[in-house]
Parts: C-alpha cells; structure tokens; sequence
C-alpha cells in the first residue's frame, strides 16, 4: 500500500489537536512547561510541512495529554 507517511503523522497530530480543542497557542504554551521552546508560527509550518520528529510528535501529544493513539483508519 502507497501511503503518505509524512501526510499521515501530520493528520495523527492535527485530529488530536481538534479532539482536544487545543489552539497551536495552546500547544505552545503546553510544550514550554515540557521544556520544548516552540513559536505558534513555526508550530504551523512544522505541522503544515510535516517536517518534525518522531520525538516532537510525542512532545505534542504528551503536552495535549494524550494516552491512546488509534492507528487505523
């Protein structure tokens, strides 16, 4: 199966962001009590390019509090 690996994560991150209601502000703010200095700005074009790390993408879900990841579609 071709698959948009890249485009995948990225919806992963987004669906979690719009199930939680958190604003990519929020998350900001949310990742700085993790110790991850991030601007909302480059929060969108990290998401939008789907340009981060595997470790960025569980910062993320672990500021929103996140504890299940349903994988399939």
């Amino acid at each position: 199966m071709d698959r948009d690996w890249a485009g995948y994560v990225k919806g992963l991150l987004r669906s979690e962001m719009a199930r939680k209601g958190v604003t990519y502000e929020e998350l900001v703010g949310r990742l700085e009590e993790l110790g991850v200095k991030e601007t909302a700005p480059n929060l969108r074009n990290k998401l939008s390019r789907a340009s981060f790390t595997a470790v960025f993408f569980i910062q993320c879900l672990r500021a929103m509090g996140v504890t299940t990841l349903r994988l399939d579609d």
